[in-house]
């Protein structure tokens, strides 16, 4: 039966240094990356092998993915890369320190913009510092400015339906290596989590999540590999 795998990307630089990263492209710390390689080791020893991959137009998402595919010796399995999968914009707090912009705004209102689920941070100035709307990956897409949880579930959940969906349909193993809000959309949609309990959930970096799939295409429990 179909299995789908979501894992998130291992830790990145900006997670280390506890900044607002979003659509920033910010590359994978040596613990990230060991965190990626053992993901793709444990699916290994499960074997729990994917046989199609899909992943955001980010760095520290792509390389999760190839590097866990080599870890288990899948790296030819054919892969597609989407923005549609990109973690979710942060506006205007791109870049700031969490503890520093808390102690500006205080820790209700970050708390609001961060896990509430649909109010959306301040929006991104035009070309401001962290502002992509002429980076060369995105060309042809309207760049947000800044997005809610619910504004992201609102390209990933389309996406999930046109093109991840019917692939696993056909009886794939499919992985997705993404980002915390977008795959936060993903299990939302496919664990029937409400929009109060989603905000309380953690995505951890590089621990592979299980979906099993019946015939009628209805998923089963959310499991950790580690855990199955």
């Amino acid at each position: 039966m179909p299995t789908l795998i979501l894992v998130r990307h291992g830790q990145s630089q900006w997670n280390l240094e506890n900044r607002f990263t979003g659509w920033w492209d910010v590359d994978l710390t040596e613990k990230g990356v060991s965190e990626a390689f053992a993901a793709g080791e444990l699916m290994a020893e499960r074997n729990l092998l994917p046989t199609r991959a899909f992943t955001s137009l980010q760095t520290r998402a792509i390389k999760t993915l190839h590097l866990a595919l080599g870890a288990c010796n899948r790296l030819w399995i054919p892969e597609v890369k989407d923005w549609r999968l990109n973690e979710r914009h942060y506006g205007g707090l791109t870049g700031l320190n969490k503890a520093e912009t808390a102690e500006k705004h205080g820790e209700e209102q970050v708390h609001i913009w961060r896990r509430s689920f649909d109010v959306p941070p301040p929006v991104m100035d035009k070309g401001s510092t962290f502002d992509l709307s002429d980076d060369p990956r995105y060309a042809g897409i309207d760049v947000p400015q800044t997005e809610s949880l619910k504004l992201t579930i609102e390209r990933v959940l389309p996406y999930w339906e046109s093109d991840i969906k019917p692939v696993l349909a056909s009886g794939e193993t499919v992985i997705i290596s993404a980002h915390g809000n977008s795959l936060r959309a993903l299990v939302k949609h496919l664990s029937n989590i409400s929009d109060d309990e989603i905000t309380d959930l953690e995505i951890p970096t590089g621990q592979p999540i299980v979906y099993d799939f019946d015939e009628n295409m209805q998923p089963g429990e959310r499991q950790y590999l580690k855990d199955r």
